[in-house]
C-alpha cells in the first residue's frame, strides 16, 4: 500500500464507512495479509544477505501503518504484528555488527525512504542497533530521533510511532550523573529527562488532537478511543519513574514542573484527569510529600470540567496509607504539615469551583477526615475541624435544611460519618463535638443507616461504655433509633412491632444495653436509671427488658459490696422500684408473657439478695406475675406453660413466711385445678406437690426450712390420679399414668409417709392395664412405650442397690 505522503488522509465519508464492524475486519485482514507477504520477502532476502532489498521490503511492510481507516483497537493489532516482524530485521542487523559485517551508512540510507512513516520506523530500528553497537553517539541519535518524529502529525500514527521509539530506547537511556569519557558520548540523566519529557509533550499533543477530528456526532466514540490509547501517553511517566537518578530534587525542580506545564496548558479534561492520576500512581510517595504544594496548585488550574474530586482523594488516600506505615508516621508528621496543607488547598479548590456538586465537596471532606483521623490519631481536633467545616459549608448552601434523602450528597455524607466509626472506638468518636451536628444534616433514612452502623461497630468490637456521661452522649447520638422520629410520615408509620425491620432494629438497640457496663456500681446505677427513658412504648418493649436484667445484676453487685457501702440496701430497694415502674409500662402492650417472666426473675433476685424489704418486694412481684397470668384466660396453652413457670419460681423463692407462702401456693394449686384441659390440670397439680414438700419458707425464728407437708402432697397426687382417669385420649392417659408413677416414685424415695410399696404397686398395675390398649404401630405409641420402659428400668436399677433392697422389697417392677 503506497500513497504520495504520510500525512494524507481519506475524506470524511470514506472514514465513516470504514468504521463499520464488517469493514474494519476486512481492512485489518487485508493489511495483515500484506504485512505477512512483505515480511516473508524481507526475511528471504535477508537470509541471502541482501540488506538493501530487505530494507525495501521492510519499508513496504511498514507502509501499512500509514492507514487512517482502522480504529485504534485494530490499528494496535496491526502495529503489534508489524513490530514483531520488524524485530527480525533488528536481530539480523545486530548480528551483522557483532560479526564485523555491519554497514556504516544504513542510518543515512533509510532517510531516503519515500514515505515518512516507514522512514522513521526504520530510523528508530537502525538507530537502536547503532547505539548498541557503539557506531554513533547515543546522545546525538536519541536527540535526532525524538526530533524527527515530529514529522508525523497524524494523532494515531504519531502516538504509535513515538511509543515504538520509547520502547526501543527503554534500556538505552542514560541513567547516570556524569557523562562517560568514551568517544561515543552516552549522555547523562539530564539528556534522558529531556528525551522523555519532549516525547511525552508531543504524544500528549497528538492525543489531545484526536478530540477535535471529525464530526461532533462522533464525539463520544472519539472519547472512548482516546481512553483506549491513554496508556501510550502514560508509559512516558512510568519510564521517568524507573530512572534511578531521578531523586526528589530532580523530580521537584525538573520533572514535575515540566509535566504540570504540559498538563495544564493542554486544557483537555480527559488528558488532565488521566495524567494527574498517573502522576499519583507511578511516582513514589516520598516525592509527593515534597511536592504537595506544587501539585495541589496545579489542581486548582485544571479545566473546570475535570473531576478534581477523584484526583485529590486518590492522592490523600495514598499519602494516608504511606504515612501510617510503621516507622514512617512520626518523621513525616514532624517535618510536613500534611493536614494543614490539604485542608488549605481543598478549601481553595472548593472556593474556586463555585459549581462543584455537594457530593464532591463531601467526598473531599471525607478523604481529609480519614487523613486527620489516621495520621493524627492523638489529635482529634483535626477531625473535628473537618466536621465543623462540612457543617458550615452546608449551612451556607441551605441553612436549616436536611440533605435530600437518597441523593448523592446524602450517600457521601453517610460514608463520611462511617469513617470515624471505622478509625476510632465509639468512646473516641463521642469526643468529636461536631459529629452529631453533621449527622443531623441527614434525613431519617440516612441517619438510621449511620446509627445502625455505630451500634454494629460497638457490638462487633465489644466496646464497653463505662460512664453515665458516655451513655448519655451515645444515646443522644443514637436518638434516631431510640426516640420516635417525626421527620418522615412513611418512616413514622413503620415504627411498630408489626414491622420486621423495626423489630430487627430494636433488637439491635437491646443488644447495645449489654455494653453499658461500669466497673463502678454507682455509675452503673445511674446508667440503669437514665437509659431509654424517652423511648416510646413500642421501643420500650425491646429496650426495657435488658435494662431490667442489668438492674437485677446490679443488686447482686451491691450485695457483694455490703461491707463497703452502708446504703446498699436502700440502693437495692430503689433498683427494684425502678424495675417495677418499667414493668408497669411493659404490661401495657398486648403481650404479657415477657413482663410476667421479668416479675418472676425479680422475685427470685429479691429473695436471694436478702434485704429487710425482700419479702415485700418478692411478694409484690410474684402477685403481679399472677395477675398477668390470669389475664391470659383466652390462651389455654400459654396459661398452662406460664403456670409451670410460676410454680417453679415459688418453689425456689425462700424469703416468705408461712402466711404469704401459704396464700401463694394455695392460689397456684387452685389455678392448676382450674385449667381447661385435663392433661394440663394433672401436670400442674403434680408440679404443685413440690410447693408442699421441697419449697422453703421462714419459720417464726426467721430460719429457712422446707415445708414437708405430706398430707397436702398426698391430696395433690390423689387429685391428679383422679383427673387422669377422666382423660378420654388413651395415649395421653397412659402417658399421664407414667408421669404419675414417676412422681410417686420420687416421693417414695423421699420417704413420704403416705407413699409406700402398696401405693406404687397400685399405680404400676393401673399403668400395665391401660398400656395394653396402646397402639404399637404409630410414632406416638413407640414414644410412650419407650418412656415407660425407662421408668421400669430405673426402678430395677434402684431396687438392685444394696441400700434399697429392703425398701423396694415387694415392688412389682416386671413390665
Amino acid at each position: 500500500m503506497q500513497t504520495n505522503n504520510g500525512g494524507s488522509s481519506n475524506n470524511v465519508a470514506n472514514q465513516q464507512n470504514a468504521f463499520t464492524m464488517e469493514n474494519q475486519e476486512k481492512l485489518l485482514a487485508d493489511a495483515l495479509q500484506n504485512v505477512r507477504q512483505h515480511a516473508f520477502s524481507m526475511k528471504r532476502v535477508l537470509d541471502q544477505g541482501v540488506v538493501m532489498d530487505g530494507l525495501k521490503h521492510a519499508a513496504n511492510m511498514l507502509s501499512e501503518l500509514r492507514t487512517s481507516l482502522l480504529s485504534p483497537k485494530n490499528y494496535y493489532e496491526l502495529h503489534v504484528v508489524v513490530v514483531e516482524e520488524l524485530h527480525h530485521l533488528e536481530l539480523y542487523l545486530t548480528d551483522e555488527f557483532e560479526h564485523g559485517r555491519g554497514s556504516h551508512d544504513l542510518y543515512e540510507v533509510v532517510q531516503y525512504a519515500g514515505n515518512i512513516v516507514p522512514r522513521l520506523y526504520l530510523l528508530i530500528t537502525i538507530g537502536h542497533v547503532y547505539i548498541r553497537a557503539n557506531e554513533l553517539s547515543r546522545k546525538d541519535i536519541l536527540r535526532d530521533l525524538v526530533e524527527m518524529c515530529r514529522g508525523v502529525q497524524h494523532p494515531l500514527r504519531g502516538l504509535f510511532l513515538r511509543n515504538y521509539l520509547l520502547q526501543c530506547v527503554k534500556s538505552l537511556l542514560p541513567d547516570q550523573e556524569q557523562e562517560s569519557s568514551d568517544e561515543n558520548k552516552t549522555g547523562t540523566i539530564l539528556e534522558s529527562l529531556d528525551f522523555i519529557l519532549l516525547n511525552f509533550a508531543e504524544m500528549n499533543k497528538l492525543w489531545v488532537r484526536m478530540q477535535y477530528q471529525g464530526h461532533t456526532r462522533d464525539l463520544q466514540r472519539r472519547e472512548q478511543e482516546r481512553r483506549e490509547l491513554r496508556i501510550l501517553v502514560g508509559t512516558n511517566l512510568v519510564r521517568l519513574s524507573e530512572l534511578e537518578c531521578v531523586n526528589v530534587d530532580r523530580y521537584k525542580n525538573i520533572v514535575l514542573p515540566k509535566i504540570m506545564e504540559q498538563l495544564v496548558s493542554c486544557r483537555d479534561s480527559i488528558a488532565q484527569e488521566y495524567l494527574m492520576e498517573c502522576i499519583i500512581q507511578v511516582f513514589p510517595d516520598e516525592y509527593h510529600l515534597h511536592t504537595l504544594n506544587l501539585f495541589l496548585k496545579g489542581c486548582r488550574e485544571l479545566a473546570p470540567t475535570v473531576n478534581i474530586r477523584n484526583i485529590l482523594i486518590s492522592l490523600i488516600d495514598r499519602l494516608t496509607s504511606y504515612s501510617i506505615r510503621d516507622g514512617v508516621q512520626q518523621n513525616i508528621l514532624e517535618t510536613i504539615k500534611l493536614f494543614d496543607i490539604f485542608s488549605e488547598q481543598i478549601s481553595e479548590v472548593i472556593k474556586s469551583r463555585s459549581n462543584m456538586p455537594p457530593e464532591d465537596i463531601v467526598a473531599l471532606q471525607s478523604a481529609l477526615l480519614s487523613l486527620a483521623l489516621k495520621c493524627y490519631r492523638d489529635e482529634p481536633d483535626y477531625g473535628d475541624k473537618v466536621l465543623e467545616s462540612t457543617r458550615k459549608i452546608f449551612n451556607e448552601v441551605s441553612p436549616d435544611t436536611q440533605v435530600q434523602t437518597g441523593s448523592a450528597a446524602a450517600k457521601e455524607l453517610v460514608k463520611m460519618l462511617k469513617v470515624p466509626i471505622d478509625c476510632y472506638t465509639i468512646l473516641e468518636v463521642l469526643k468529636l463535638k461536631h459529629y452529631s451536628e453533621v449527622l443531623q444534616l441527614l434525613s431519617y433514612r440516612e441517619r438510621h443507616i449511620v446509627c445502625t452502623h455505630i451500634i454494629n461497630n460497638v457490638l462487633d468490637t465489644e466496646t464497653v461504655i463505662p460512664t453515665a456521661e458516655d451513655v448519655t452522649l451515645l444515646l443522644n447520638l443514637l436518638t434516631t433509633l431510640i426516640v420516635d422520629q417525626t421527620d418522615s410520615a412513611f418512616d413514622l408509620s413503620r415504627q411498630n412491632i408489626a414491622n420486621e425491620d423495626f423489630v430487627e432494629e430494636q433488637n439491635l438497640v437491646a443488644r447495645l444495653c449489654n455494653t453499658l457496663h461500669s466497673s463502678d456500681a454507682d455509675q452503673q446505677y445511674h446508667i440503669c436509671q437514665d437509659t431509654f427513658k424517652n423511648g416510646g412504648i413500642e421501643r420500650m418493649r425491646f429496650t426495657y427488658p435488658p435494662l431490667i436484667m442489668q438492674a437485677y445484676a446490679l443488686s447482686y453487685r451491691y450485695k457483694a459490696l455490703k461491707d463497703q457501702d452502708e446504703k446498699w440496701e436502700k440502693k437495692c430497694q430503689k433498683l427494684f422500684q425502678f424495675c417495677n415502674q418499667c414493668l408497669t409500662i411493659l404490661t401495657k402492650p398486648e403481650s404479657n408473657d415477657l413482663p410476667l417472666r421479668l416479675y418472676l426473675q425479680g422475685s427470685l433476685t429479691a429473695s436471694e439478695i436478702g434485704t429487710e424489704s425482700t419479702e415485700t418486694i418478692a411478694y409484690e412481684f410474684l402477685s403481679q406475675a399472677y395477675v398477668l397470668y390470669e389475664e391470659q384466660a383466652g390462651n389455654t396453652k400459654a396459661q398452662a406453660e406460664t403456670l409451670k413457670v410460676l410454680i417453679g419460681t415459688l418453689e425456689k423463692v425462700s424469703c416468705f413466711n408461712e402466711e404469704n407462702h401459704s396464700t401463694l401456693r394455695q392460689s397456684l394449686t387452685q389455678a392448676a385445678a382450674r385449667l381447661l384441659k385435663r392433661p394440663d390440670q394433672v401436670r400442674a397439680l403434680l408440679l404443685c406437690t413440690h410447693l408442699f414438700w421441697s419449697a422453703k419458707r421462714k419459720n417464726e425464728a426467721g430460719q429457712t426450712e422446707e415445708i414437708r407437708d405430706g398430707e397436702k402432697v398426698n391430696v395433690c397426687l390423689k387429685k391428679a390420679a383422679k383427673l387422669t382417669t377422666q382423660v378420654m385420649d388413651s395415649a395421653a392417659q397412659i402417658q399421664l399414668y407414667n408421669e404419675l408413677l414417676n412422681y410417686y416414685l420420687f416421693f417414695f424415695k423421699q420417704d413420704h409417709p403416705q407413699t409406700d410399696v402398696a401405693v406404687l404397686n397400685t399405680v404400676i398395675e393401673k399403668l400395665r392395664t391401660e398400656s395394653v390398649r396402646l397402639e404399637q404401630n404409630n410414632e406416638s405409641g413407640e414414644f410412650i412405650n419407650n418412656q415407660i420402659r425407662k421408668t421400669f428400668d430405673y426402678m430395677r436399677e434402684q431396687a438392685q442397690l444394696e441400700s434399697n433392697i429392703e425398701k423396694f422389697k415387694g415392688l412389682q417392677i416386671d413390665l
